[in-house]
C-alpha cells in the first residue's frame, strides 16, 4: 500500500519493509532524531553543506518540498525513531534516478545501510520500472564507495571540481546500477 509523501513527489513514497526495517516517508517530526547526525561534524564532512549547528535547520530542511524529490525514513523494524534516511530524486528524465543516503553513526558496521537502500533500489527496479539509479560521492568518501560496490554499482567516472562545499571545491565520483545488472540479485528478506 502506497503512503502519500507529504512533500508531493509525484511517485510516492510506499512503506517498504525488511526482515530488520521499516522504511516510511520521513517527515519534520524525524528532526530531532536525525539531527545528532547531521550535525556530526565527522559524517557531515563529505556532504555538500555543513554540518547543521541547530535542530531547526535540519526541520527547516526536512520542511522543504522539492516534487522532483522523496525520503525514506529508516527505522528499525521495532521502532520507530528514525535511524538515517534514503532520498531519491529524478533529476534527468523518467525512470533515471539519482539515491542518497544518510545513517547514524550508532548503527554503522552491521548492514543496515545496505539492507535500507537495497530496498528502495528493490522497490525503484521491480515496482516503478525505474531503468537505472546512480550515485555521486566525494572520492574520499571511501565507506560510501564500499557500500555503493556492495550493492552492485560501478564507478562510471570522475567529475572534477563538480561541487563547492564547506570543505572546498570537491571532485565527485558517479556510479551508476542499471536494472538488468539488480535483477540477478536476491530479493530483500
Amino acid at each position: 500500500m502506497a503512503i502519500a509523501d507529504p512533500a508531493g513527489a509525484a511517485r510516492g513514497t510506499p512503506v517498504l519493509a525488511t526482515a530488520r526495517l521499516r522504511l516510511r516517508p520521513r517527515g519534520v517530526e524525524d528532526a530531532e532524531a536525525l539531527f545528532p547526525s547531521l550535525s556530526d561534524a565527522d559524517l557531515m564532512t563529505w556532504w555538500s553543506h555543513a554540518p547543521h549547528v541547530h535542530v531547526t535547520q535540519t526541520r527547516a530542511g526536512f520542511a522543504r518540498s522539492d516534487p522532483d524529490w522523496r525520503c525514506w525514513a529508516i527505522t528499525l523494524a521495532e521502532d520507530d525513531r528514525a535511524i538515517g534516511y534514503v532520498a531519491v530524486g529524478e533529476k534527468r528524465q523518467r525512470n533515471v534516478s539519482e539515491i542518497g543516503y544518510l545513517l547514524a553513526r550508532p548503527h554503522w558496521g552491521r548492514g543496515i545501510a545496505e539492507e535500507a537502500i537495497g530496498a528502495v533500489i528493490d522497490h525503484l527496479f521491480r515496482a516503478e520500472g525505474q531503468r537505472r539509479v546512480f550515485a555521486d560521492t566525494d572520492p574520499d568518501n571511501v565507506y560510501s564507495r564500499r557500500l555503493l560496490g556492495r550493492l552492485g554499482f560501478r564507478l562510471e567516472g570522475v567529475l572534477r571540481a563538480e561541487w563547492e562545499t564547506h570543505i572546498g571545491i570537491r571532485d565527485t565520483a558517479l556510479y551508476g546500477l542499471l536494472k538488468e545488472d539488480w535483477t540477478c540479485r536476491p530479493r530483500p528478506a
